[in-house]
């Protein structure tokens, strides 16, 4: 029961009784009295459940219009909440109870017509045909905005669980498939050289607690965060799994958003790097041309190893589409090129 609901009928009872009292009715209708001013009340407490119960409220105020009317009462106030029983029912219901109320409230007012105390005319019929027909209309234009309301709530959620979804691939998996390196790496050298194979586990266990903060830091502000250009971080945990790498960077002026889809394009092309070889000098180059920003992570490790496929390039073209640029990815003569060219901001 929504607390409009609850303020709502009180008001009608309010209005019903001023109305009936204010105004009371002309011959050959029956003038004021208590059972008049019970029907005219007692219409109106009937919209109390009406989102819970529209068929039963349609039924039950159309029922006290032809009861008034055979009473000899005016219908100045027991036919408005008949309208608004039809209309909630047409915005709540589908296309059978739709049909089931508007035959009961034709019912309704053929009865009314039948037992009123008044002459039936043209212009009574005009304006009952018009009430019938807002009340319906009204109600399945209200019924159509809550269900494209309802369908874009479920889109937005849709998007935010698919962006959850890759900022958790891009920054959990990039933690895990460095911590698989370095583990890697230990293990062949352990006995060789057991200082390395210390750092490795050193390693191991700093990035694990970091993907740890990562992930809480999603869950929590994952779009209150503020995105960061600084490649320092990614570049160590590449540089600790005992992968060469070369960065070369600009200074660059981008936006959060820019920001952040530059910052996790990076870090899945290093994460793809680290996964499919297993040595090789990886390069990293940022610049900005004008508006411009231009990206390209070129990894020239040779012993290439096929696994299943994943979601990497997929998602970095996806971020750079989301910022209106793009990814190329493919091999090139020193290895495989990931090209991503992106606006500095994001052009509305």
């Amino acid at each position: 029961m929504r607390t409009s609901d609850v303020w709502l009928t009180p008001a009608f009872v309010a209005g019903a009784v001023a109305v009936t009292v204010l105004a009371p009715a002309d011959p050959p209708y029956r003038g004021l009295d208590a059972v008049g001013l019970s029907l005219a009340v007692g219409s109106t407490l009937c919209l109390f459940p009406r989102r819970v119960a529209p068929m039963w409220v349609v039924v039950a105020t159309s029922l006290l219009v032809v009861v008034n009317a055979a009473a000899g009462y005016s219908t100045t106030v027991t036919q408005w909440p008949a309208w608004i029983s039809l209309f909630t029912l047409f915005s709540l219901r589908g296309t059978g109870a739709r049909v089931v109320g508007a035959a009961v409230m034709v019912a309704a007012v053929g009865g009314y017509f039948a037992v009123d105390r008044a002459p039936v005319g043209p212009t009574d019929v005009f304006g009952v045909a018009v009430c019938f027909l807002l009340a319906m209309v009204a109600g399945d234009a209200a019924r159509s905005r809550r269900a494209a309301a309802l369908a874009e709530h479920a889109r937005v959620r849709a998007e935010e669980r698919t962006e959850l979804a890759r900022e958790l691939h891009d920054s959990i998996g990039h933690a895990v498939n460095v911590m698989v390196m370095q583990a890697g790496v230990g293990r062949r050298v352990f006995v060789d050289d057991p200082t390395f194979a210390r750092e490795a586990l050193g390693n191991i266990e700093s990035v694990g607690r970091d993907a740890l903060g990562e992930l809480d830091r999603l869950v929590r502000v994952m779009h209150t965060d503020r995105p960061t250009t600084d490649l320092s971080a990614l570049v160590d945990r590449v540089r600790a799994a005992g992968r060469e790498l070369r960065l070369t960077t600009e200074e660059i002026q981008v936006g959060a958003t820019v920001a952040q889809a530059l910052h996790r394009i990076v870090q899945e092309a290093l994460t793809n790097a680290l996964r499919h070889t297993d040595s090789g000098r990886i390069d990293v180059e940022l610049a900005q041309v004008d508006d411009t920003v231009v990206l390209e992570v070129v990894n020239e490790g040779r012993q290439l190893r096929v696994g299943r496929p994943g979601r990497g390039l997929a998602n970095m073209r996806e971020r750079a589409r989301s910022v209106g640029g793009e990814v190329e990815a493919g091999p090139v003569a020193a290895g495989f090129r990931v090209r991503a060219t992106l606006p500095a901001q994001v052009r509305s």
